[in-house]
């Protein structure tokens, strides 16, 4: 048997290069995963262009994947090899006052899979065992890296719990954005509308059930909304997700947006209209959550995969999540 493997390899400068790699060791506590398949989002673009805070270069990318366990370490418990299993990607410490509060998606010694440590755009990769989880075997190997990015809009909404009795408009169409939509009309919400230029996404959008579809802020059919959810990430949609909050209005931040990027503010507004800026930011604890609602969404979560690439191919993978015309992007060892 062979020592090394094929992975991507990311220099953070917007090098991405196909190489050769020994094959990792499950050291104590950990794990090592055959990817069945990987997501690709906002998150490794900004990364590979070392446009990402938490990333260390080199660095194998991918942090939405699910895969078979191929070796355990000493030490590990719950995990055997040839266990069906999926990933939170966040290391936390276990120790900081945010973890001690709940929320280790802020741990202040966080290493990200796929970002500080090597990821999944692999044919192995090697995570602590308390950050793996056992899938039901009834979720497809392509619906399994999508619980990672939907556990990412369960935690969003958490942050605002009466958001299903809220109107609420979603800037952005993409792969989040569409997913949101997927949880709004599975918790029996009404009245979600999506602001997105594309219009091959806004189709998308008004298929999976929001009830209105526009290029810009300006053609929505209700002046003021309670709820407003920025999917994007880009400065000019977020100025028009705050301009859109009526009285006591609430922008979700989650779209990944540059660490220098800014976007005016009018603190008279936030004053006057009881305005709340909150922002989303990766999964928290919801994984579990996202894998068990998995086995009954899978089919509509699944409908927005629209490319599949090899490892071989990364870079390509990489290219099409820039496109407008794509969804989301899977690349599959």
């Amino acid at each position: 048997m062979t020592n090394t493997m094929r992975a991507a390899v990311a220099d953070g400068n917007g090098g991405v290069e196909i190489r050769d790699l020994p094959i990792p060791a499950a050291k104590h506590g950990w794990v090592v995963i055959a990817p069945v398949g990987t997501g690709v989002c906002g998150t490794d673009l900004h990364l590979v262009q070392g446009d990402y805070p938490h990333g260390r270069f080199p660095v194998v990318p991918g942090h939405e994947f699910a895969g078979y366990v191929t070796e355990v370490g000493a030490g590990v418990t719950a995990l055997k090899e040839g266990d069906y299993v999926g990933v939170n990607p966040n290391i936390s410490c276990g120790e900081c006052t945010w973890c001690l509060r709940g929320a280790t998606n802020l741990c202040v010694n966080i290493l990200p899979v796929g970002v500080a440590v090597d990821g999944s755009v692999a044919e192995y990769v090697a995570v602590p065992e308390r950050i793996v989880f056992p899938l039901d075997k009834r979720i497809t190997h392509q619906s399994a890296p999508l619980i990672e990015p939907f556990a990412c809009v369960l935690h969003a909404l958490e942050r605002v719990p009466d958001w299903r009795d809220q109107e609420m408009a979603i800037f952005g169409a993409g792969s989040i954005g569409l997913m949101a939509i997927i949880l709004a009309r599975a918790e029996g919400a009404t009245g979600v509308r999506v602001v997105e230029p594309n219009a091959a996404r806004r189709a998308a959008a008004l298929e999976l059930g929001a009830a209105q579809a526009v290029a810009s802020a300006d053609e929505l059919d209700r002046g003021e909304f309670d709820l407003a959810l920025d999917a994007s990430g880009h400065p000019v949609a977020i100025t028009q997700a705050i301009e859109s909050l009526g009285n006591r209005g609430r922008l979700v931040q989650m779209g990944v947006a540059s660490p220098t990027a800014t976007v005016a503010l009018s603190p008279y507004a936030v004053f006057a209209k009881e305005l709340s800026i909150i922002g989303s930011n990766s999964l928290a604890e919801k994984y579990q959550e996202s894998a068990a609602r998995m086995v009954d969404l899978q089919s509509e979560l699944t409908s927005l995969v629209t490319a599949t690439f090899s490892l071989e191919e990364y870079a390509q993978a990489l290219k099409a999540a820039t496109s407008p015309d794509q969804i989301k992007i899977q690349v599959v060892v």
